[in-house]
This record gives structure tokens, sequence and C-alpha cells, in this order.
């Protein structure tokens, strides 16, 4: 298995262009449940053109009945992005300083579950909760500061790299 980097330009790019739109090539889950994931997915396979075909526990999309939870579920990506070890991209949970454009924030509750996936799209400076600027879908937003947003915890995904067969 080969190790590829992560490009981050072209998830970003990716984010940028489809903030507002949704891109007809994938399924907009806006009515069920939301599409915040399944929008995250799309800008992580933008940077990683890799997915895991591994029923169950991979991560991937071919149709709206033909994807991986860990595709268009918050939890379910956050598992699969940090215990990867095969295909696709994979990652860890980092504290905030080392979070990197083209990486992932989840939002969660004061009761511990994580509920929103946003697109990190611009640092300026060391990165904080003013400086980091997302990009998302159901409620569409881009290059808008995550210190705009009500949230109890936040924790930040960073994708590493890419792992192709």
């Amino acid at each position: 298995m080969r190790t590829l980097s992560y490009d981050r330009t072209a998830a970003v790019e990716y984010a940028q262009n489809w903030a507002y739109l949704r891109n007809p090539r994938y399924f907009a889950f806006d009515g069920f449940g939301g599409d915040c994931t399944n929008f995250a997915s799309q800008c992580v396979y933008a940077g990683s053109r890799v997915m895991n075909f591994t029923p169950e526990y991979g991560w991937y999309y071919l149709s709206p009945d033909e994807r991986s939870a860990s595709w268009s579920g918050v939890e379910y990506f956050y598992s699969f992005i940090v215990s990867n070890g095969g295909e696709g991209p994979y990652g860890a949970d980092v504290p905030i300083g080392s979070a990197e454009p083209g990486d992932i924030v989840q939002l969660g509750g004061e009761n511990g579950r994580f509920y929103h996936s946003l697109v990190i799209t611009h640092i300026s400076g060391a990165p904080s909760y003013d400086s980091i600027r997302v990009s998302a879908h159901d409620n569409d937003v881009n290059l808008k500061r995550l210190s705009l947003y009500s949230f109890a915890a936040a924790r930040f995904i960073h994708i590493a790299g890419v792992r192709s067969a």
C-alpha cells in the first residue's frame, strides 16, 4: 500500500466552490438529518481521491443507497478517519493549534454528542476560534469565523495522509 499526501488546496477549493451549492454527483441530505458531513466527506475526497470500500466500516459514496455510514454521519466519519489503517484518508484528533486548512472541525453539545461537521478553509495567524474560517452545509456558509458558532465542545480532525493500494 502506498502513502500519499493529502491535497489540502484541492479540499479547500472544493469547499469554497460548493459551499452554497450542491454537487449533482452527490445526493443532498438536507432534509434527511443534514448535509454537513456529506459535504465534509466530499471535500476530504477532493483532497484524497481515494475511498475505502470496506463493507460496514469503510468510507465511500456511490449513490444515496450505496454509501458508508461514515460518509454522512458525524460520529461515523470521526471513527473512520481516526482509526483507518486501510485505504483512504486517515488522521487524528488534534488540539486546535495543530489544525490546518482542509481539516475538519466537529461541534458538540454539553451532552458530549457531536452534531456538526465543518471544513477549515482558512486560518489567519495562529489557529484559534477567531482565526479559523470554515465552510459548511446545512446553514450554508463560506469562510465563516468559527467563533461565531454556539457550541459546548469542538474537536479538530487533522487529515494526516491517504493510503492507496
